[in-house]
């Protein structure tokens, strides 16, 4: 059922797009429908307890699609879609009418990678899962508006950074624990038996969650990320992105929690982030900054909670994350519908929005109340269970009630942040605040009074406000969820008993205190924004994010620019130099150990090769023109294709003749673009490449001649001919090297072909025609043969019977590589070889572009011009190649 309910989610974003196409906007009830019927199935595993599947996906590595549902997973998967249930509904009347599939596929796919996420039980597949919500997010910023583009690179830069952390304790756990299953990972003895291991994955996996879930110093890109639109927004700070971080933090409790390097990382940087949110969000206008910013500050509580480690501390956590998902989620929502109906958010422009949209003002008051921890709601309840875990913390005496009295601190703010959303967004004009204090340039005033929205618009947004409030009167109904929860977290059976009333406890004098002096702080909130408006940092968050990328791109283009050229020589002078410095270490350290002949009698077919070898490279030396260049230099490569044929390696001969026809052609074609005949060098300027390549070929004729008849077969060599085909059912060694045991490096090649390959096509489509300019053509434009119609008739004619040929000797090359001489790579490079066939047979670009036609006049209209003479030509000078 877990598999059946995973790819439910992840169907529901593939078919979002295609919905969005025929219902419009109305998409988000569709999509939130989706998500309430993954979730029902769900909850009814987890009471029936069939909570583990396993599905292979890479058993040569050990890594399945394990997926495991215990408590702590349960509690994210209900927030994950539940709250997004809610936001996708909301979504749909937020949007205006128009396209807005891509953002639909996006959330769709957001909250199915959120769910594999806490459903993972396996390392690999939940570091997977973390990266495509980073992507998401970057993406759902990104499409936001224009000036979105900046903030998403810096949350893409931040978290990706986060990723690297996360990835490099994957590979660590996994390698000394011999085994990928979070469970098992979890379970092993090595946490407490070393230290070392322990204290490294630690940091890393608080790295990790510190960039997820803007904790200090990694906190900038979260407050940042506000352009993105209200649904986005509410989303990802509720229940999604930020969530991870903390799911990463409360799932390795167990292994790590009494680690003292992870208690003081996770106590010290949560703490400093809630101050600094609390104080930015009292200093803020803007209704959804603000909320940034106290996401930011409710966030680091709950990691210094998680950090402090006790089963109680975990159980506080675990409550307070279902408590800021329903105020969170709700207050981001109405702070949409406010700017929706008012036409801004800035709190200097609103006034008596309370009784103009009075739905809005009371679901705004009561998700305010509980995230200020005012009783009886929820958020009242997980605030003392904060205050109560943080009082117990385990170390010296003191080191409890101090926390505690700092976590009151930024109840306090939280208090009066909370309240100046309501008061100050929904109230009057405050007395000492005029309009000439907004900016000038802030034109977004409304053009008529707000009125209240519509009941579809403002009713999921009804849902999670009224949750916090009737899960604080009757907290016992998540008692068994908070009870697993806890219990997964912290590594021991905890039963959970949660009720309003514990009697009088220190946890309970600090909330009086919180809320007396909370209030006191709202009534006197001028005084408080005019002390906080002359407090100024000494350095900004996001100028140091933007200082590091800036100095990163200048690193890189210090590296790089002694390549930063398109003379091939400086590129070809770094591998051979390399060559020649690495050869002469070797004869330095071991001195120059030749054999007396080389083994074996020389046949003649090596001999002639070699000769033709020889000739080819020095007529390459002495060409002129540069069609005599392209003819010679075919001539060595299409020798040692033969040399590899007579050796016996038919695969490497196959992929030099393929590479090199296609070298071939793409020299020709860069003919007509280029000079006749080569710019004459000054002897002075062609001494330094000729003794570089003197060296490099000596160096390589050296080192051929010392391993020609010592080499043997090594041991690995000897395993791969004698067992490969064992191991992998393929006689080709060759290819099943390439594909089976190297197969993460053949997957990182095709990776960087498949970018050069995008970049290749964006560059096409972003040119622009140049006018012809040939001042000496390679080609004698009063040739008969510089018509490039007539010239390409007899191609064109080939062309119909090998191009099919072409396009089925591929496909057996594909299927037969391997047991035979063969492959991908060489299946690629002869589809290669009849594309560039296809394009050299017609007379210009644009006549070759491959079109699937749609009809036969639209086949006829498509087909290459037949009219020979200088019309032909000049469309082909036109259309450059």
């Amino acid at each position: 059922m877990l598999l059946s309910c995973l790819i439910a989610a992840f169907a529901l974003a593939a078919a979002a797009p295609t919905a969005t196409r025929l219902l419009g906007r109305n998409t988000g009830w569709l999509l939130a429908a989706g998500l309430l019927g993954v979730a029902v199935p769900l909850a009814a595993t987890a009471v029936d307890g069939a909570n583990d599947q396993v599905v292979p996906w890479m058993p040569t590595l050990g890594i399945d699609l394990a997926l495991r549902l215990d408590g702590l997973g349960l509690v994210f998967a209900m927030l994950v879609l539940l709250v997004g249930a809610a936001v996708l509904a909301y979504s749909s009347r937020y949007l205006k009418p128009g396209r807005h599939a891509s953002f639909f596929g996006l959330m769709a796919l957001f909250a199915a990678s959120m769910l594999l996420l806490v459903l993972s039980d396996d390392v690999v597949v939940m570091f997977v899962a973390w990266e495509a919500t980073t992507l998401c997010s970057f993406f759902l910023i990104s499409r936001s508006g224009e000036g979105a583009r900046e903030p998403a690179i810096r949350t893409l830069l931040v978290t990706a950074l986060g990723g690297l952390a996360l990835l490099a304790a994957v590979v660590t756990m996994a390698v000394a624990t011999g085994t990928t299953r979070l469970s098992a990972i979890l379970a092993d003895e090595i946490w407490s038996r070393d230290g070392a291991f322990t204290t490294v994955v630690a940091v890393l996996l608080a790295i990790a969650a510190f960039t997820k879930s803007a904790q200090f110093p990694f906190q900038a890109w979260l407050p940042d990320s506000m352009v993105a639109i209200t649904p986005v927004s509410a989303y990802l700070h509720a229940a999604a992105m930020v969530k991870a971080g903390i799911y990463l933090l409360l799932r390795f409790s167990p292994a790590v929690g009494q680690e003292v390097v992870w208690s003081a990382l996770l106590i010290s940087a949560g703490l400093i982030t809630s101050i600094i949110g609390a104080l930015a969000a009292l200093r803020r206008h803007d209704l959804k900054e603000l909320l940034a910013y106290s996401t930011m500050s409710q966030l680091g509580l709950l990691v210094a909670t998680i950090g402090v480690g006790t089963p109680e501390a975990l159980a506080a956590g675990v409550i307070h994350t279902i408590a800021h998902a329903l105020f969170k989620a709700a207050l981001f929502m109405l702070v949409g519908v406010v700017d929706v109906q008012a036409g801004t958010r800035d709190i200097r422009r609103l006034t008596d929005l309370r009784r103009r949209m009075p739905v809005t003002f009371t679901l705004t008051a009561v998700a305010a109340a509980s995230m200020a921890g005012v009783p009886p709601l929820l958020g009242f309840l997980s605030k003392e269970s904060l205050l109560d875990a943080f009082w117990e913390a385990p170390g010296p005496d003191l080191l409890g009630p101090v926390l505690a009295v700092v976590v009151a601190l930024v109840a306090v703010l939280t208090f009066a942040y909370s309240a100046r959303i309501v008061l100050d967004g929904f109230g009057p004009l405050r007395p000492g605040l005029a309009l000439s204090d907004v900016d000038a340039d802030d034109e977004s005033s409304p053009v008529e009074p707000p009125h209240e929205a519509r009941p579809t618009f403002w009713g999921p947004v009804a849902l999670p406000a009224l949750a916090g409030v009737a899960l604080g009167v009757v907290p016992f109904v998540l008692d068994g969820l908070v009870s697993g929860a806890a219990s997964a977290a912290s590594g021991t059976a905890q039963e959970e008993h949660l009720s309003l009333w514990h009697g009088v406890n220190p946890a309970l004098v600090l909330s009086v205190i919180v809320l007396v002096t909370g209030t006191a702080l709202a009534l006197g909130r001028e005084r408080v924004d005019r002390a906080l408006a002359r407090a100024r940092l000494p350095f900004s968050a996001l100028a140091v994010v933007d200082g590091a990328r800036a100095g990163l791109i200048r690193l890189g283009a210090l590296v790089g620019r002694p390549t930063a050229t398109s003379a091939p020589r400086r590129h070809l002078l770094i591998p051979a130099v390399c060559l020649t410095l690495i050869a002469g270490a070797a004869l330095a350290v071991g001195g120059l150990d030749l054999p007396a002949r080389v083994p074996g009698d020389v046949a003649a077919t090596d001999a002639g090769l070699l000769a033709l070898v020889v000739a080819g490279t020095v007529s390459a030396v002495l060409a002129r023109t540069r069609i005599g260049a392209v003819v010679v230099t075919g001539v060595v490569g299409f020798a040692m294709t033969a040399w590899f044929f007579t050796l016996g390696a038919a695969d490497v001969a196959l992929t030099q003749l393929l590479v090199e026809i296609l070298t071939v052609v793409v020299m020709v074609l860069l003919l007509r673009r280029l000079p006749y005949r080569f710019r004459r060098e000054p002897r002075r300027g062609a001494v330094l490449p000729a003794v570089v390549a003197i060296a490099a070929g000596a160096a390589t004729t050296l080192g051929v001649w010392a391993l020609t008849g010592r080499r043997g077969l090594s041991p690995a060599g000897e395993w791969y001919v004698t067992q490969g085909e064992a191991e992998t059912g393929g006689a080709n060694v060759v290819n099943t090297i390439l594909v089976d045991f190297r197969a993460l490096d053949t997957l990182g090649e095709l990776t960087v072909l498949g970018v050069a390959g995008v970049t290749i096509l964006v560059l096409l489509r972003a040119r622009r025609e140049l006018p012809p300019r040939e001042p000496e053509p390679a080609v004698d434009t009063s040739s008969p043969l510089a018509d490039a119609g007539a010239n390409a008739v007899f191609t064109r004619t080939l062309t119909r019977a090998v191009g099919p040929l072409t396009v089925l000797l591929s496909a057996v090359l594909l299927l037969r590589g391997h047991q035979e001489p063969g492959g991908g790579f060489i299946a690629a490079l002869m589809g290669g070889a009849g594309v560039a066939l296809v394009y050299l047979a017609a007379p210009s670009d644009r006549a070759a572009r491959i079109r699937a036609p749609t009809s036969c006049s639209s086949a006829r209209a498509s087909s290459w011009p037949r009219a020979s003479g200088s019309s032909v030509w000049s469309r082909a000078r036109s259309s450059p190649r």
